[in-house]
């Protein structure tokens, strides 16, 4: 509760102020109007900018649009081959199972996410018994442009293979929280998913974003891979799109009370 309402007074000055200003994603090139292997079109995700977008810190490359109540967040590409314990972790952590590696610490997309209405709910439960991640759907998209210059965009899940069907993983992302421990020799209060456990699709009890099914950490039960070809090359430059799944909650309060 206490980070929420931090959040969300970070986010309401920052506002108020104007800070910052969006870098334009795409040079030159025509949206190539595509759809995804899971059949879900990411055309909505590629609109040019406009006056609603917010930059949150001038030290990262962060912001939220308020009118579409998505994050967008910059980074690149890391790793295109491998067994994944992620899809994005916080540039300097889990490059080695990581596809994305973001130059934002996963704490500000925590608070981006609260901004645009995303409520996280609880990080994966083991024992006494295996309870799985709950919170807001986020769905995951990436922009970049190719090598030919065209804009592209595509969802997080088709650049990840699911071993059980060697398709493209079709599970959602839920915003479970992940949470901060305290420093005792320094009083520092650490966010857990700074540390590498940003968008998970093992799960882990200190991921940001994971998926609400049994996922194992363990390399020898590791379920997901980088799906290479259909990954863009490493160095790539892109941006994550994140988009909290919000309509139900809309629905909700739209019913009057009985």
């Amino acid at each position: 509760m206490l980070l929420k309402l931090v959040a969300w007074w970070i986010v309401t000055l920052l506002i108020a102020t104007g800070v910052g200003s969006m870098g334009q994603p795409y040079a030159q090139g025509d949206d190539d109007g595509q759809e995804s292997a899971n059949g879900v079109s990411t055309d909505e995700t590629i609109q040019q900018p406009g006056p609603n977008l917010v930059r949150l810190t001038k030290d990262y490359p962060l912001w939220i649009d308020t009118q579409r109540n998505l994050v967008l967040v910059d980074g690149e590409i890391c790793l295109r081959e491998g067994m994944l314990e992620m899809f994005a972790c916080p540039r300097g952590t889990k490059e080695h199972e990581s596809i994305v590696a973001t130059d934002s610490p996963a704490q500000y997309v925590h608070a981006a996410l609260l901004a645009v209405g995303a409520e996280p709910g609880r990080p994966v439960q083991f024992a006494p018994e295996y309870v799985p991640a709950s919170g807001t759907i986020v769905e995951v998209f990436v922009l970049w442009i190719d090598q030919d210059g065209r804009k592209r965009s595509a969802r997080a899940q088709d650049w990840i293979r699911y071993h059980k069907t060697d398709e493209p993983m079709e599970y959602d992302w839920v915003f479970a929280g992940s949470g901060f421990w305290t420093d005792p020799n320094t009083g520092e209060r650490i966010y857990y998913g700074d540390g590498g456990d940003f968008i998970c699709v093992s799960n882990f009890a200190t991921a940001t974003l994971d998926l609400p099914v049994l996922s194992p950490q363990d390399n020898v039960d590791l379920l997901f891979s980088a799906l290479t070809e259909a990954i863009p090359p490493l160095g790539t430059r892109v941006r994550l799109v994140l988009r909290p799944r919000l309509e139900q909650k809309e629905e909700d309060e739209s019913q009057p009370e009985s």
